[in-house]
């Protein structure tokens, strides 16, 4: 009888082993589960991340071509009016340039007329972030220490315009070289409807006669 009652327990006995073998070997799952949680990053880390996103769209929003290029009007010491612009003051004109988006097709209203040599640089902005290429315009009167004659093509200057916050006092290389006559226009922008002052500046070339 006592061996009979021994092999009827020794089976279940076993079953419950295994059961209790098949509960660890669902914990190491579970365990594992949690330590991909504990590999996620930390607080600090995604904070960064975020930041540096963040950072990224900043940069961003400062490209020049998106910037609202309004002045307060005042001109360079030296700079010459045109005697005889196409465009005299206070006429219209429909703006062909696009180095400022919302700029090309709009009408603009003639501020200024001046004479002058006109500079397309490249510069890297004081305040830090990625060089602007080919930045449309500076006149020869925005540049430090500039003589009567012209710069050419290579030549290292330091501008002192401030069309753009980190452009005062920023080495620049002068890519191209034009004497025309500049204005100095203000314009509803063509896709915000924004108004921008006093701009700074466009070329003869960049504007045509409203129909």
């Amino acid at each position: 009888m006592g061996k009979k009652l021994v092999l009827s327990i020794a089976p279940l006995f076993i079953a419950v082993v295994l059961a209790a073998c098949g509960v660890n070997e669902v914990n190491p799952e579970k365990e594992s589960g949690s330590n991909t949680e504990n590999n996620s990053p930390a607080k600090g880390q995604m904070n960064e991340q975020s930041y540096s996103e963040e950072e990224a769209d900043a940069m961003e929003d400062m490209d020049h071509s998106s910037m609202n290029h309004s002045s307060s009007g005042e001109v360079p010491e030296g700079l010459a009016s045109s005697k005889d612009p196409t465009y005299p003051v206070g006429s219209k004109a429909v703006i062909n340039g696009n180095h400022m988006e919302g700029m090309d097709g709009a009408v603009a209203t003639i501020d200024g007329a001046y004479q002058t040599t006109v500079y397309t640089v490249t510069y890297t902005p004081t305040t830090g972030g990625e060089k602007v290429k080919d930045h449309k315009w500076v006149i020869h009167e925005e540049i430090k220490d500039a003589g009567e004659h012209p710069y050419q093509p290579g030549e290292e200057v330091v501008l002192e315009a401030d069309h753009m916050q980190g452009m005062t006092g920023a080495a620049a290389t002068i890519n191209s070289v034009e004497n025309t006559t500049v204005y100095m226009v203000s314009y509803p922008d063509s896709k915000t409807g924004e108004e921008v002052a006093n701009h700074k500046w466009v070329t003869e070339d960049e504007l045509s006669p409203v129909e």
